[in-house]
């Protein structure tokens, strides 16, 4: 069930996991996204068998699993932690999806995303705001962008989407689209978003 408004109950996350050591990169621990908000979150991100869908940070597959098995298209997993890699590749056999996604142990601040024509968040604000300029860059306007509970600050999402689950807490997601090379950034900013007391 959506919800509108102000979000007065929202689940507190800390993630540390998916950096290499000695990075100064904010890390991010396997802390998995909902069963029951998978299917959500890719359907903001209008995922279709067209589609390449990359999860940065991935934990134990499950978002680029339910984008092969659901929705036919293709996912790639990105982690740094060897043990939820091996889960997620087993969990794609056991859902007969391993053709059509592969897992790759790598630093996600690292991973070339270009080749995605969707790419999937569940990290801290301050990653979120790392990955920006390089998912902007990178990334094929007309690319999406989806994350669950953090937004990218200033850089206004094209929709959002409010659940409330059976416990009473409320989840929140965000789409972006990446735009055409020549948009200038100052055109997808807006820094009243952040004002003091906004935050």
């Amino acid at each position: 069930m959506s919800v509108e408004g102000s979000v007065h109950r929202t689940e507190h996350v800390v993630r540390i996991r998916a950096t290499r050591v000695g990075s100064r990169r904010p890390k991010v621990r396997f802390d998995p996204t909902p069963h029951g908000l998978v299917g959500p979150l890719l359907e903001l991100a209008e995922v279709g068998p067209d589609d390449v869908v990359y999860d940065l940070g991935c934990g134990d597959g499950r978002i680029v699993i339910a984008a092969a098995r659901d929705y036919g298209a293709r996912g790639v997993g990105i982690d740094i932690d060897p043990i939820l890699i091996d889960q997620a590749r087993r969990a794609a056999c056991d859902a007969g999806v391993a053709d059509r996604v592969e897992f790759l142990q790598q630093d996600l601040y690292e991973a070339d995303v270009r080749p995605a024509s969707v790419v999937v968040l569940f990290l801290l604000p301050e990653a979120n705001l790392l990955l920006r300029p390089r998912l902007l860059s990178e990334l094929e306007p007309g690319a999406r962008i989806v994350s669950y509970i953090h937004d990218m600050r200033e850089w206004r999402p094209e929709r959002t989407r409010h659940f409330v689950d059976r416990k009473g807490w409320h989840h929140r997601m965000f789409l972006w689209v990446v735009p055409p090379r020549s948009t200038p950034v100052s055109d997808l900013l807006d820094p009243s978003r952040y004002r003091e007391g906004r935050a």
